[in-house]
């Protein structure tokens, strides 16, 4: 979206500069990934490139065991860099203390829960850790979090149960409402829809759509489910062996990216509609 202003007769005047571009939240410059023992280096990926703005959601997509988990981790500083620059805010993201980047992004991983005797309202109150005091005492202001976030995605009425007591998919709301509840710029989720049935990922997909483009929150997550990615993402990073491609799903078809991701004689891309097709 152009940047526009009126002149006194009343004209809009756009600018050439895309105002999102001014808002830059996450920034990755020449980042590997992998993983180091002792002076071994083990690489999955290099040199990706990428800049997420606020307000937008953007999926990381690719093959099984292509480093979308381990790219996800380490942008959420849970995993050390190779090598390259991750910013948040234009800021080294290392040069942060673990609680100031708590502030800053909120990590969902696919690890299960420490323990699942807690309630939901005790799991996601965990969100606002990095604003509680030493005893942990919830103001007015985290307990009106912790409720916003239960009712966005739409677990208010699970809050008593214990966490034991929830589906696989009902606990991954619950991880995901914890976010939300922590309030973050970034938001950083790996595979967020993994355990839901189509209706619900949709609906959790554009879910986070709408809070990206309404809060002006970032979110960014890997995902298997491609086709709903292309549809709802503002922006994509498709991982391959030996590059990385990030634009807006509409270019990344433009310029034949999903082409090649998959084996043709199992699964083709339908330029014309946007989608992955099985061939019998």
């Amino acid at each position: 979206m152009a940047i526009g202003k009126k002149t006194k007769n009343g004209i809009l005047i756009k600018n050439s500069i895309d105002s999102k571009q001014k808002h830059i939240a996450l920034k990755v410059d020449t980042l590997s990934i992998g993983y180091q023992h002792k002076k071994q280096k083990t690489f999955i990926a290099k040199d990706i490139n990428f800049s997420l703005a606020k307000g937008e959601l953007a999926a990381i997509v690719g093959v099984n065991g292509i480093g979308k988990s381990t790219l996800l981790r380490t942008l959420g500083n849970v995993q050390a860099k190779l090598s390259g620059k991750i910013l948040i805010n234009n800021r080294e993201l290392t040069s942060f203390n673990p609680l100031e980047l708590a502030t800053k992004i909120s990590v969902v991983l696919t690890e299960p829960i420490a323990s699942k005797n807690l309630t939901v309202l005790e799991i996601i109150a965990l969100g606002r850790q990095p604003y509680t005091n030493w005893i942990g005492k919830l103001t007015a202001t985290d307990k009106d979090k912790i409720n916003q976030a239960m009712q966005m995605i739409g677990i208010a009425n699970l809050k008593t149960k214990k966490c034991y007591e929830l589906s696989d998919g009902q606990l991954q709301k619950v991880m995901i409402a914890r976010a939300l509840a922590q309030d973050t710029a970034i938001i950083l989720l790996d595979e967020p829809t993994s355990h839901l049935d189509l209706y619900h990922k949709i609906h959790i997909l554009k879910l986070l759509r709408s809070i990206a483009h309404d809060t002006h929150k970032s979110i960014l997550y890997t995902t298997h489910e491609i086709n709903a990615a292309i549809q709802l993402c503002d922006k994509m990073l498709v991982l391959e062996q030996n590059k990385s491609t990030f634009n807006t799903p509409c270019n990344l078809i433009k310029e034949n990216i999903f082409k090649h991701l998959f084996p043709s004689d199992t699964i083709t891309f339908d330029s014309q509609t946007g989608l992955f097709k099985v061939n019998k």
